[in-house]
């Protein structure tokens, strides 16, 4: 997918079950995180701690807004990124435990990143309940401990 300069090109370029699915998962991470700001980050959706909250910035690139979440349409996937979810082991344990309870398809998931094969699939309600278990001031706090040099 070619990088796109705004939420709404995003949108656009994606086929319609795909546009459904990322529409929905914007949604759920709108509610979920009312602190995030919702931009284009690392050609993605993303979802960062704004420069007014957190005037520090990413430590790789300064000039650019703390990742938090995001969502992408991959070539053979649907992606949500939660950087929570790579720093917070209690977090990810919670995640693996609870995620086929919701889910009849197995956990395809990377350090950050969960992997829905089929829009279908993806397990709105529980995935609106994980977004909802960190918030920004949270993710902050983690960050400073575990990131920042």
């Amino acid at each position: 997918m070619k990088t796109a300069a705004t939420v709404e090109d995003y949108l656009a370029s994606l086929p319609e079950d795909r546009k459904f699915a990322i529409e929905k998962l914007m949604d759920l991470c709108r509610k979920a995180l009312p602190d995030a700001q919702e931009c284009i980050s690392y050609g993605m959706i993303g979802y960062v701690v704004p420069f007014s909250t957190y005037p520090d910035g990413y430590h790789c690139d300064t000039s650019l807004p703390l990742p938090f979440a995001a969502i992408a349409s991959q070539k053979s996937h649907i992606g949500l990124y939660h950087m929570g979810v790579y720093a917070k082991p209690e977090l990810l344990n919670w995640f693996q435990e609870e995620f086929p309870k919701h889910s009849k398809r197995k956990l395809d998931m990377g350090k950050s990143c969960i992997r829905f094969k089929k829009p279908e699939d993806i397990p709105y309600a529980f995935l609106a309940e994980f977004m909802s278990k960190m918030s920004v001031q949270e993710w902050i706090k983690i960050y400073e401990t575990n990131y920042k040099k």
